[in-house]
């Protein structure tokens, strides 16, 4: 009886002492990915902020700018693509859409990022853009790999269109949660007006055509959980500029925004909260489940040998048995 409960323990502690390295590094990286229907939005303002006036051509200080960010999932455009590049395929259809302190909008602009599920790596196919221009993107935008590493990584800017490396800054505690801190400086770099202008009747086209330039740097932050590689917080020091031409008349050039970009308090609490919850699911995947697999076979590879070595352990020889006296007449 010992030595069949010593094989079949011996037979789960294998199993098990299989089972760990298989989840850790073959069901995770095929498990782990970000849905394509995806919804997302995040509000950031930025107070005390400076905004250009299109009207008068003058910067005015202001209370307030805000910033809507929406990501949107298209399931049919992933489904299409997927067929094509034989990969899981997200397809995000991003809005960041800029208004005033009066409710106004300041600028819209479109984009879709096409990216692999797993690795956030973008993938190139038709429709990839930035506000109607057609982009090829390197690097990564607006989310991290799964298991961030410690380490420099090359970062999508949107407004210049170029990618630049964002680096890495050492491991934080944000709220709770350890983080890893990156930052991003694009120095001043000539970009194009956006399609949608805050006044009737301009056009990026009719602002070009005055030989005014609009130039843009910001210093971008992020403070990224490694696990689930979801920014839980971001910021920006944002300014953008108007040059030369003749619609600034005697002026050199003029403050078109300035201002320190945040996250609004509410979308920081939605943020971490959803992040903690997303980080355990992937904890189990690649440390809790396959550790506890581990150590869970070892223990019963020591009961199996255990029972097996009491099995095999000389008892006492038997009694003999007296042989009876003969009886006499």
């Amino acid at each position: 009886m010992r030595r069949k409960a010593s094989l079949i323990l011996l037979a789960l502690a294998v199993f098990l002492a299989a089972l760990s390295p298989l989840l850790r590094w073959y069901a995770f990286p095929r498990l782990a990915k970000i849905p394509a229907g995806q919804y997302q939005d995040m509000v950031l303002e930025a107070k005390d902020a400076t905004l250009l006036d299109y009207t008068t051509m003058t910067a005015e200080k202001v209370d307030e700018v805000t910033v809507v960010q929406t990501l949107k999932g298209d399931v049919e455009a992933s489904e299409r693509i997927e067929r094509t590049t034989d990969r899981d395929v997200v397809v995000w259809d991003g809005l960041s859409y800029v208004q005033g302190p009066d409710g106004e909008m300041v600028s819209r602009v479109p984009e879709r990022y096409i990216f692999d599920a797993h690795t956030q790596e973008p993938v190139h196919a038709a429709g990839e853009m930035v506000d109607g221009d057609p982009v090829r993107r390197t690097g990564i935008e607006f989310k991290w790999p799964f298991l961030t590493e410690k380490r420099d990584y090359e970062y999508f800017d949107a407004q210049a269109r170029i990618t630049a490396p964002i680096h890495y800054g050492g491991t934080r505690d944000f709220r709770g949660v350890d983080v890893y801190y990156f930052e991003q400086t694009i120095p001043w770099t000539e970009v194009p007006f956006p399609k949608t202008m805050p006044v009737e009747g301009l056009t990026a086209e009719s602002v070009a055509g005055t030989g005014t330039t609009r130039w843009y740097t910001t210093v971008r932050r992020f403070w990224v959980e490694p696990v689930t590689g979801a920014p839980v917080y971001g910021e920006e020091i944002h300014r953008e500029e108007l040059r030369g031409g003749t619609l600034l008349g005697d002026r050199d050039k003029v403050t078109a925004f300035s201002g320190h970009v945040k996250m609004r308090e509410d979308y920081i609490r939605h943020t971490v909260d959803l992040v903690k919850s997303q980080r355990l699911l992937l904890l189990l995947m690649t440390s809790y489940l396959p550790w506890g697999f581990l150590v869970l076979g070892a223990g019963l590879l020591a009961l199996s040998l255990y029972l097996e070595a009491r099995g095999r352990r000389p008892g006492r020889a038997p009694a003999r048995a007296r042989e009876p006296e003969p009886l006499s007449a």
